[in-house]
């Protein structure tokens, strides 16, 4: 069995999954504003979305032809059947109500009836309401969730909270190994066990959060898949231990999804919020997808709030969640 802090033999593939010294480094400074970084950051998908886009906004008349090529696009970018269809109805009423007939007014229509789908997913976290505030992280295997509670740590310790980090994670020693170099790097404690059993380390984590006065628990828990249902029964009993530990906690349940996944991250939000009460999501890896698009399917298709996007590897690559900076970032 892994001993958290002892060397071991590791684990068979372990290595490759090893934390590297740049995941919990911070980035040298860019000098580039955030809403330059989010553009570079959305790259991919802007120039999937945006540049298509443009052919089409470049004027002439509005008819089904038009429509029908915004339809195509929008797809394209991973948006969805459903919330495409949202969108273009939303449009073709912008367009009547201000009687609009050139395809160069439509990008102006577009990103209205997009901030008007996006901005109520624009909900920042509110971390004062309980001392501590645990925050427990839920998310497949692969999606970011080790990596974004090392940047959520540091971005909590910038506003002058402490922070404690629960290596719930007990299946991938890699994940333990990779907390605890953001840990000591930054100056966060990590609490974890070797003995296999998350809801006890949930429950070390809460009772120490308490002794030593911490403003902020961050609880890893083992990715899993959405179909492995006794895997999602396991999660939803780390989520009751942890309420017995505190009750009421945790007090914030973060979904973290890969963007790469496309239509699938919407699959995913639906069946871990059915089996935890998802509170809010982080959407990680932007920077790596043409499918940046499927922020608007799941705000169509469920609309919790996107506390955080991640569009880098920089420690400082993880931010707020703001919905007119990411329609501008996404088709400007």
């Amino acid at each position: 069995m892994f001993n958290f802090f002892k060397k071991d033999k590791p684990e068979a593939g372990a290595e490759e999954n090893k934390p590297k010294p740049a995941e919990a480094a911070v980035a040298p400074e860019t000098g580039k504003s955030w809403a330059e970084r989010l553009k570079l950051g959305l790259a991919k998908t802007r120039n999937q979305l945006g540049s298509q886009l443009a052919g089409l906004f470049g004027g002439g008349k509005i008819d089904a032809e038009i429509y029908e090529e915004l339809e195509s696009i929008l797809l394209t970018a991973d948006v969805g059947i459903s919330a495409t269809e949202f969108l273009l109805d939303d449009i073709k009423n912008r367009v009547k109500r201000q009687s609009l007939d050139d395809t160069a007014q439509l990008k102006t229509a577009l990103k209205e009836a997009l901030s008007d789908l996006l901005s109520p997913l624009q909900q920042p976290l509110d971390t004062s309401t309980h001392k501590p505030f645990i925050i427990m992280l839920a998310g497949v295997n692969g999606a970011g969730k080790t990596t974004t509670i090392g940047k959520l740590a540091k971005h909590f310790q910038s506003q002058g909270k402490s922070v404690l980090i629960a290596a719930g994670d007990t299946f991938r020693a890699a994940a333990r190994e990779q907390l605890q170099v953001w840990g000591e790097r930054n100056n966060v404690h990590v609490v974890a066990q070797s003995s296999g059993d998350p809801a006890a380390v949930m429950f070390d984590a809460i009772n120490s959060a308490l002794a030593k006065n911490i403003d902020i628990v961050l609880a890893d828990t083992a990715g899993r898949l959405p179909t492995q249902l006794h895997l999602m029964e396991e999660i939803a009993k780390v989520k009751r231990v942890m309420d017995k530990a505190l009750p009421g906690a945790p007090h914030e349940v973060l979904l973290v999804l890969d963007s790469n996944t496309g239509q699938n991250a919407v699959n995913q939000v639906r069946i871990f919020d059915d089996a935890l009460g998802v509170t809010g999501l982080v959407l990680s890896k932007l920077d790596g997808t043409a499918k940046g698009g499927v922020i608007a399917a799941i705000a169509q298709a469920r609309p919790i709030p996107i506390r955080y996007i991640g569009i880098g590897e920089a420690i400082d690559d993880l931010r707020p969640f703001n919905a007119a900076e990411f329609i501008d970032a996404m088709i400007d």
